[in-house]
């Protein structure tokens, strides 16, 4: 029997210096944040961590020096997205040693894979690594796209115990809840995108890995419980808030990562971190800082009078 998890999961973002520096007081900062607002796990080095232009030395800093602050508060998810596989397999070893929970692995995002070929790939992972094994499901950046029977295959493996899909397709998100989840009720599914997560739960997701969540930990959290106690009125009134995070955080940028510059703009507005990005990706402009620090007074004055 596989362990079930749910709640909120907060996919962090990576406090830097610069792109060879880690902020490690911000890292510090940001982890007694999220662990405070009431979140159920981190999640290091996914697509809001920058991790794919992470260098492997940093990305072993990052994983001890989290692990050790977290000590055990809340379990540390790792990804050890790559595209060669044997980087990926001695990171969860690393990952393994420092103390980490559990292994996400998104498909490898340069050659073309079958669906075999997908199914073959997380088989070999979780074959070798000593840790239980998350999918994670984001087309947008790999080009590659699970099918629900690839998945169906490979829920059926002792050590893949869930999957997080960002894919945004909630047709896609109901298939994987009637297809998947009848069939191994203690898969775990997760949703991605912050704005689904109402709807999925809603038909048997079991919670969010929700960028949003390292701006407003609390947030996240409570909307989990207003969810799992069917309190409409609450739902609703946090759900616009959410809305909100989208449209006047994610969305002010209008690059196609704009959800994260967006993102590192308001946590160093609101003193968090520092305001860089690893390369090759630049820092918004001044003028989408300016409009997301006048966004965020109406945003925290709607969480004020909610929570």
């Amino acid at each position: 029997m596989k362990q079930l998890f749910e709640g909120i999961i907060t996919p962090m973002i990576t406090p830097l210096i610069d792109r060879m520096t880690l902020d490690v007081e911000g890292q510090k900062k940001m982890l007694d944040h999220l662990i405070n607002g009431g979140v159920s796990g981190v999640f290091l080095m996914g697509t809001t961590g920058e991790g794919p232009s992470l260098s492997y030395r940093m990305r072993r800093q990052l994983i001890k020096l989290t692990c050790d602050y977290v000590a055990g508060r809340v379990p540390v998810f790792v990804s050890i997205t790559d595209t060669c596989i044997e980087e990926a397999l001695d990171l969860a070893k690393y990952s393994k040693e420092c103390g980490a929970s559990y292994i996400v692995s998104a498909l490898p995002y340069y050659l073309g894979l079958t669906q075999d070929e997908m199914v073959k790939f997380f088989t070999t992972l979780a074959d070798n690594i000593e840790l239980p094994l998350f999918l994670y499901n984001i087309p947008s950046q790999t080009k590659l796209m699970m099918s629900v029977q690839t998945v169906k295959k490979l829920a059926a493996h002792p050590n893949i115990i869930g999957m997080k899909d960002s894919s945004g397709n909630g047709t896609y998100f109901n298939t994987l809840l009637a297809e998947v989840k009848a069939a191994y009720p203690d898969f775990t599914i997760l949703v991605g995108p912050d704005e689904m997560l109402v709807s999925t739960m809603a038909l048997g997701g079991n919670g969010g890995v929700n960028s949003g969540s390292n701006l407003f930990p609390r947030l996240f959290s409570e909307l989990f419980k207003a969810i799992k106690a069917d309190d409409k009125a609450r739902i609703a009134k946090l759900q616009k808030i959410v809305m909100k995070v989208s449209t006047d955080v994610y969305s002010v940028d209008t690059s196609s990562v704009s959800f994260l510059k967006g993102l590192k703009a308001a946590l160093y507005l609101e003193g968090f971190i520092t305001d860089a990005m690893c390369e090759p990706l630049v820092k918004a402009d001044d003028a989408v800082f300016a409009t997301i620090k006048k966004n965020l007074v109406g945003i925290k004055q709607l969480l004020k009078e909610a929570i």
